[in-house]
């Protein structure tokens, strides 16, 4: 806790007008009834004494704390209940206070009950100086008064019942039928909050400071919640909360304490211990990650800037460091805020802004600015100050001087027991009154070079935000409205026609094949064509060319990249936005990519849209104009996007994986370079060589098309000839094999710094392809371990059983020309969870070759896995892409009715034997990439 700062808060030494809205609130203010026990109640138990205060605890749970001072003929009470705006949950904020504002109204025994006087009143037939207040951690009502056995046994009863016994009543909140209440007192304070744009600007700064902790809240709370709090749940909270386990009373002044001990505990003693728990708040705010600001805007006479930065909660002893170093920065007039904007005429205050808190806290130094000075130089001259300690070091005067001020505000509280009550709510509130007694002791031992570490490790610009509030004579604001009455604006609403529907279309290999058409154009190119009734007339197509050969591809990967990328951008014809809007026009949604091997392009759009669709497709891939303006902005966001992901696990990983199975040497159109490499690639690029790939190699001779949908098949046979019948590429294509390196065993751990997650690949390569007569049985293998969403071996293991990851699974690649299959594994982590996550795939993975799969799992997975290729099969541009791929490869869908019905006939003694034929635990290499510095910690 920053002791100077508290102390001359609590005090009053410190204006609203200096402080901003660092005071907590403060009410001139009711709860729910309980039955007291009848039985006697225990004797309070002396838990500790420390320089004439001692505290004793009530069997209840209650905390007593009591400071005879037979200075002054004046006794204060003050009684603290650990609550605040911190427990307010979504739709409660500014709950505590207005419990505050409530607990001030009638009570059971004090006001409603005939004859008897409201709190109000009996504090007022004391007269009391009394008063409540609100803040993030705690609520407290205190009051002051002459010392009589009268006063005190009032004081004490009123408590007590309030405690108990407040109404919480919706009519003293609000009467909807007098439209009166304390809900527009409340509200009214809210807008004497909203009338100070300085305060305004301070509760912004730290509401962008905090994404999650309701530190960032305001303890007024949302208007909207003042205006419509709930009352079941504002007594809800009451009675959770307003518990004598949940409650420190302070009586301090003159009195006998044995008598004093005895009267509380005969009052508060009764009060049955809730068997209610109060769960510790658990939201912690994650660590500020950079420079973040705000601007306010509204009528003002002055400017404002302040700095604000999340700083240790006030039980750290760093906190008391801070507090010294806030007194060297801002008092006056020899801190050195004061000194570089208040005696330099850029501003006209400095001052620091902070509280006692619980959790993680927060400080912020403010500088006020004349309306017609320069914002931006005492912004600079703030800034420089504060985070330039490093070259600017503290100096011994400055903290004996911060030291002696704190000793002498010590001493003046210490002095004064009234109003050491008040402020060792705030060590409350930090955790126990005992710190302010800690702390005080601490003082003296603090260190230079531990005020400058602390200026050093908190005023940093990546823990800064920056708040600024700029006065302006007529404010121009956006009004959202609000959430309309949808339930009146459908009522009634009958809707445009019904969307044509399709055929009943069946999904099966066999079907699919007896309605499909394949034939050829003239300069080679295949087509596979399946016609049918589709809802909205819907028809996809997909149309994939094939590039270039081995030899003629030779470094020119990235520019077969670029020009694939580039075809939409602009036609000899069109420019990139009226090809946009072209499409658009016929409703079709296009997409075209690929790279120096070859493009595809896809286009789902309607039967009377198709053949003009196909039109400006073609003038897109055939005469692209390559413009050098759209050229320069390609590079860039490529280059961008591959910056953008070198520092992320899962980009490092997947590219070491690349790396790790590519045996194709540099230039290879296939070859695997690094990621800054590729940057360099990406940025050598020339806009002539893109033109030139396009001018020699696109063609249609080897390209494949097909179309499933809503179309009539003569005319699209006609249009496609007429397109494409007759384009041939001047560079022939002949097909790469693939090839992959036999690598097993190995382990590569990549660093990542400041990388939350971590990303795991486990691989191992297997040499076949899909016609072998083990793929079946491996495949479901592969479903079983790793493959079924959610629901596998690994996925069971390491994700629903020991929760390590939220994504954990495998794959299998298997070609259907070359032998290079791939299965890998992968899963995402903690770094210091990634040992855990290896060693447990890992003994899955053995677990798997030497106990094999169970029938029950095989049944379910070869349901799963046929279910999922029969809703593969219903998706129109899904199937126009398998049938295209089946085109180049000479296949038909009875591969498929040949698979499934091999995937059928499997036993489980066939998928074990698979899998331990294939796959090797010794084989597989694992490449874990993370934040190591993170790694089993």
């Amino acid at each position: 806790m920053k002791l100077i700062t508290l102390l001359m808060l609590s005090a009053g030494i410190l204006t609203p007008g200096l402080a901003f809205s660092a005071e907590p609130i403060k009410e001139v203010q009711n709860a729910t009834k309980s039955t007291p026990a009848k039985s006697a109640q225990a004797a309070p138990v002396k838990v500790t004494s420390v320089e004439g205060i001692t505290e004793y605890k009530l069997a209840n749970g209650m905390r007593v704390v009591l400071f005879p001072d037979a200075s002054k003929p004046t006794i204060t009470t003050n009684i603290i209940y650990m609550v605040g705006s911190r427990h307010e949950n979504y739709g409660e904020t500014g709950m505590a206070h207005l419990l505050e504002h409530l607990l001030f109204k009638p009570s059971a025994n004090f006001g409603i009950k005939k004859g008897t006087k409201s709190p109000v009143e009996v504090l007022n037939s004391t007269g009391a100086d009394f008063n409540g207040t609100t803040w993030y951690d705690r609520t407290n009502y205190y009051a002051t008064f002459p010392a009589n056995q009268d006063n005190l046994r009032q004081m004490l009863a009123m408590e007590a019942d309030r405690m108990l016994n407040a109404a919480i009543d919706q009519n003293d909140l609000w009467n909807p039928k007098t439209q009166k209440g304390e809900m527009t007192v409340v509200r009214n304070e809210f807008e004497i909050g909203e009338s100070d744009p300085i305060g305004v600007t301070t509760e912004r700064i730290q509401a962008v400071a905090y994404d999650w902790h309701n530190y960032g809240k305001s303890t007024i709370g949302a208007r909207s919640d003042i205006e419509q709090v709930n009352i079941p749940r504002l007594r809800a909270f009451y009675k959770k909360y307003y518990q004598p386990d949940n409650a420190i009373l302070m009586v301090a002044g003159k009195f006998d304490e044995a008598a004093i001990l005895k009267q509380v505990n005969d009052l508060f003693g009764r009060i049955p211990k809730p068997t209610r728990v109060i769960e510790p708040t658990y939201t912690a705010e994650p660590t500020q990650d950079g420079e973040r600001s705000v601007t306010v805007r509204r009528s003002g006479g002055t400017q404002f800037v302040g700095a604000g930065y999340h700083m240790a909660p006030s039980a750290h002893a760093d906190s008391n460091v801070l507090g010294l170093l806030s007194d060297i920065l801002t008092s006056a007039p020899s801190g050195r805020l004061h000194k570089a904007l208040v005696e330099t005429k850029l501003a006209t205050a400095v001052n620091y802004n902070t509280v006692s808190n619980l959790e993680p806290s927060y400080g912020i130094f403010g500088a006020i600015v004349p309306k017609e000075s320069n914002l931006d130089a005492a912004q600079d001259a703030l800034l420089k100050v504060l985070e330039n300690l490093k070259a600017q070091p503290i100096t011994q005067e400055e903290l004996d001087r911060a030291k002696q001020n704190a000793r002498k505000q010590i001493q003046l509280a210490l002095n004064d027991t009234a109003k050491l009550t008040i402020a060792l709510t705030e060590s409350m509130a930090a955790g126990d009154w005992r710190l302010f007694f800690l702390e005080r002791d601490q003082l003296e031992k603090i260190t230079l070079k531990e005020v400058q570490a602390a200026a050093e490790k908190y005023l940093k610009t990546t823990n800064r935000t920056l708040g600024r509030f700029i006065p302006t004579d007529t404010a121009d604001r956006t009004e959202v409205p609000g959430t309309p009455n949808v339930m009146s604006m459908v009522k009634d609403y009958k809707g445009q026609a019904v969307v044509a529907q399709g055929e009943a279309f069946d999904p099966s290999p066999d079907n699919i094949e007896a309605r499909t058409q394949r034939s050829a154009l003239p300069n080679g190119m295949k087509l596979a064509l399946l016609a049918k009734k589709t809802k909205g007339a819907t028809v996809s197509i997909n149309l994939r060319l094939r590039l270039g050969t081995e030899a003629s591809l030779q470094g020119k990967a990235e520019v077969g990249q670029f020009t694939a990328g580039l075809l939409n951008k602009g036609t000899e014809r069109l420019k990139r936005q009226e090809i946009k809007d072209s499409f658009d026009k016929l409703n079709a949604q296009v997409a075209i990519g690929g790279g120096a091997e070859g493009v595809t392009a896809t286009i789902t759009t309607t039967r009377d849209n198709l053949a003009a669709a196909l039109d400006l497709l073609a003038e897109v891939l055939k005469k692209p104009s390559f413009p050098a303006s759209e050229f320069e902005e390609f590079k860039l966001a490529v280059a961008g996007r591959i910056e953008q992901s070198i520092p992320e696990p899962q980009a490092q990983a997947s590219n070491a994986m690349g790396r790790l199975t590519d045996e194709t040497p540099a230039g290879h159109v296939r070859h695997v370079s690094t990621l800054p490499e590729q940057v360099a690639a990406i940025k050598a690029v020339k806009l002539e060589d893109v033109k030139a790939f396009h001018l020699n190699y696109y063609g249609t001779e080897s390209a494949t098309f097909s179309a499933v949908g809503d179309f009539d098949t003569n005319a699209l046979k006609t249009q496609l000839n007429s397109l494409f019948g007759s384009w041939k590429a001047k560079q022939s294509y002949t097909r790469i094999p693939r090839n992959m390196k036999a690598v097993a065993g190995q382990k590569i751990t990549l660093d990542t710094p400041d990388k939350a997650s971590s990303f795991l690949l486990a691989v191992h390569p297997i040499a076949i392809k899909d016609d072998a007569e083990a793929y079946p049985a491996l495949l479901m293998a592969n479903h079983m371990l790793g493959g079924g969403a959610l629901r596998s071996r690994l996925a069971d293991r390491i994700r629903q059983k020991e929760g390590l990851s939220y994504g954990v699974g495998s794959f299998l690649n298997v070609p259907s020309q070359d032998p290079v299959a791939l299965w890998a594994a992968y899963a995402l982590s903690a770094p210091q969870n990634t040992a855990k996550v290896e060693a447990a795939l890992r003994e899955e993975v053995q677990k798997a070759l030497s106990e094999g799969f169970t029938d029950a799992e095989l049944i379910e997975a070869k349901k799963g896995w046929k279910q999922s290729e029969e809703v593969g099969r219903t998706q129109d541009a899904g199937l126009a892409a398998q049938l295209a791929g089946y085109l180049a490869i000479n296949r038909t869908m009875s591969y498929d009715k040949a698979f499934e019905a091999k995937v059928a006939a499997l036993t489980v003694a066939q998928v074990n034997d698979a899998l331990r034929k294939l796959l090797k635990a010794d084989a597989i290499s694992v490449i874990t990439a993370g934040d190591q510095s993170k790694v089993g910690k």
